[in-house]
């Protein structure tokens, strides 16, 4: 989860964690590109991040030959959020405010070929 409001960054890990995924907070999207060799299995990216905005963030990723596996959810609550994904190569989208069985499913989409169950 790559999201710099703290409130907003609990309500995921609450959710995420009550169904099983490991979730782990980053603020902003320069912590992103610095993991190193340890990437999650999914990505959920706001768009609006401090630094390196959500697409400039997904836009790196996707362009990475190592990296473009996986998936990312790129969140906002700023109107254009469908239209950003798809120039970021976000393999999907989710407008603020959430519903909270619409990300499960989202997630679950995407990570079910993947084991074991964690999102970043």
């Amino acid at each position: 989860m790559v999201e710099d409001d703290k409130d907003i960054q609990d309500v995921f890990r609450i959710i995420l964690s009550s169904f099983g995924y490991r979730v782990d907070c980053l603020a902003d999207g320069a912590s992103v590109l610095e993991m190193k060799n340890n990437w999650p299995d999914a990505i959920i990216l706001d768009k609006q991040l401090p630094g390196l905005n959500g697409v400039e963030v997904c836009k790196t990723l996707k362009s990475n030959d190592e990296l473009q596996h996986i998936p990312v959810i790129m969140i906002s609550a700023t109107s254009g959020i469908e239209q950003a994904a798809k120039q970021a190569g976000a393999n999907d989208y989710l407008e603020k405010p959430f519903n909270m069985h619409v990300i499960l499913k989202k997630i679950a989409s995407l990570l079910e070929p993947n084991s074991p169950k964690t999102a970043q």
